[in-house]
């Protein structure tokens, strides 16, 4: 036998010990780590104890939360996450319950919001300072029941008009004059608007004032009260009473508005075009959208020809020092799966994902939630 058939016979042996002993190893790793991983979007997670993720707030992202809720089960079998899915009270609400509670194991975990809190409400937080995660963002849209009108173009000055009750018939020679060509109805407008302390107000009324300034002179926040018309509590309540009153007219999320086949308006952008309420027309207004320190940011009236200008930023809201280990982790398993698996779901049930700058920096945030050690 030659130096080298024995050499070669001699590698080949250890080649067999070696693969013995991986496939072994494998083995091993494989029941060990059964009892405590899941496979969710193409990697391992490790499952959590226990926790209960309880959040109130916006009406505007409930379809959302629910949707990206229900599938962090499959990963996180142990972590339920509780948002009521049609009146979960508004941004406003959401923001004074977290404010109630200290981020622990009673009251809210988190609170969801399509407005940053005020600097000014930074001392009724119990729990101290907050952190603020984008989510999805989303058109609001103009939606309308109109018997016979398919089709509608609304400017930020004729839609200031509509809600402030200064143009009160369909068939005014303002809305005329944007629809050549659609025979408008003599007939009285019944704009719906929000009961309560809205994001979704917030956000139309900033569109308001900044495509109309001088016929808009209210505050753009979420307690701004729009004179007249219908009110009613919630994206879903607006929803359905558009639905249920001839005539009428609303702002609501895209997703609900959809949901329920209602129609929408196309809304003249900062660029001067008619762009029907899209999935693609929130994504390129939150594109060219600046963010913040804070990661806020503001898509509403943002210029690009293919922009829809009322486009809506959505966020959870949660204390940044965490007292309870479990609910800590689990707060950030379930952001990190909303900025991974979460960002897919979103498009299913008509929100829009982040921007990939938007989404890096919030991938980033998650880290700096502090969590005691268990």
């Amino acid at each position: 036998m030659t130096r080298t058939s024995t050499r070669w016979r001699w590698l080949i042996a250890v080649v067999a010990v070696l693969g013995v002993f991986a496939a072994a190893c494998g083995s091993s790793s494989s029941k060990s780590d059964s009892s405590s991983t899941t496979s969710s979007g193409g990697g391992s997670t490790k499952q959590l104890p226990a926790a209960n993720l309880n959040g109130t707030g916006s009406t505007f992202i409930a379809a959302y939360v629910n949707e990206v809720a229900q599938a962090f089960k499959q990963p996180q079998p142990n972590i339920t996450v509780v948002y009521p899915p049609t009146n979960s009270g508004g941004s406003g609400q959401g923001q004074t319950d977290l404010q109630n509670s200290n981020g622990g194991t009673t009251g809210n975990q988190f609170s969801g919001t399509d407005v940053p809190p005020p600097a000014a409400d930074a001392s009724k937080y119990q729990g101290g300072a907050t952190l603020l995660f984008p989510t999805v963002a989303g058109p609001i849209t103009l939606s309308y029941n109109l018997s016979g009108v398919s089709t509608l173009k609304l400017d930020g000055e004729t839609t200031a008009k509509i809600f402030l009750g200064q143009i009160t018939k369909w068939n005014d020679p303002a809305i005329a004059a944007l629809n050549s060509g659609v025979t408008l109805p003599d007939a009285d407008i019944i704009a719906i608007h929000r009961s309560e302390p809205s994001g979704t107000t917030a956000n139309f009324a900033t569109f308001l004032k900044k495509a109309a300034p001088t016929i808009f002179t209210g505050t753009a926040d979420k307690n701004f009260v729009f004179p007249g018309g219908k009110a009613d509590t919630g994206n879903g309540g607006v929803v359905n009473d558009i639905k249920a009153t001839p005539n009428s007219i609303g702002y609501a999320d895209y997703s609900d508005a959809k949901a329920a086949g209602l129609t929408f308006a196309s809304v003249k952008n900062a660029d001067g075009k008619f762009v029907a309420a899209s999935l693609d027309g929130a994504s390129a207004a939150v594109a060219g959208a600046t963010i913040n320190p804070d990661l806020s940011y503001d898509p509403i009236f943002a210029t690009g020809a293919k922009a829809y200008a009322i486009t809506s930023p959505t966020y959870l809201l949660l204390y940044k020092n965490q007292t309870n280990a479990a609910v800590g982790n689990a707060l950030k398993a379930f952001l990190n799966f909303i900025y991974g698996d979460g960002q897919q779901i979103a498009t299913t049930v008509d929100y829009a994902p982040l921007s990939s700058d938007l989404l890096s920096k919030s991938k980033a945030q998650v880290d700096s939630i502090v969590v005691p050690a268990s």
